[in-house]
């Protein structure tokens, strides 16, 4: 028998919920260490624009995108959202500074490369999005394997 799909679906789940904890980690820093006007003010200071807006939405988008990776919910939407976020850190705050950290692009790069995977692949194993019915393809698998 071959169970590649099996590990593929699994190989897939470790990387969102990894990737989640990272978001979520990340965006509660924004919201509750940092707090909303503390994001805009830096926002606005590193240069990204609109940052009465971009401080909320991009706290938010992490925060709640974050947890919704981490449950295997709306994934596809979520990471696409997570993806457009790590876009726009690249573009504003990153790239100026050359690849490597603690300024540089690399660490948000693979955060993007990260939910593009899985805005493209869904979710894989154990995800609410499976148990709802909203990933077709690792639900077939599952079913295939039964038979």
């Amino acid at each position: 028998m071959n169970y590649g799909h099996v590990n593929q679906g699994w190989g897939v789940a470790v990387l969102r919920v990894a990737v989640g904890a990272v978001f979520l980690m990340h965006g509660w820093q924004k919201i509750f260490v940092f707090g909303f006007p503390r994001m805009v003010g830096m926002m606005g200071h590193m240069g990204v624009p609109v940052p009465g807006v971009s401080g909320y939405v991009v706290s938010l988008v992490e925060f709640l995108g974050g947890i919704a990776l981490i449950l295997g919910l709306g994934t596809r939407v979520a990471a696409l959202l997570l993806a457009i976020d790590m876009a726009g850190a690249m573009i504003f705050v990153h790239l100026k500074n050359g690849f490597f950290l603690p300024t540089g692009y690399e660490f948000a790069l693979t955060l993007f490369a990260a939910s593009i995977c899985l805005a493209l692949s869904g979710p894989g194993a154990a995800a609410l999005d499976g148990m709802l019915g909203r990933n077709p393809r690792f639900e077939r698998s599952r079913v295939s394997r039964t038979r």
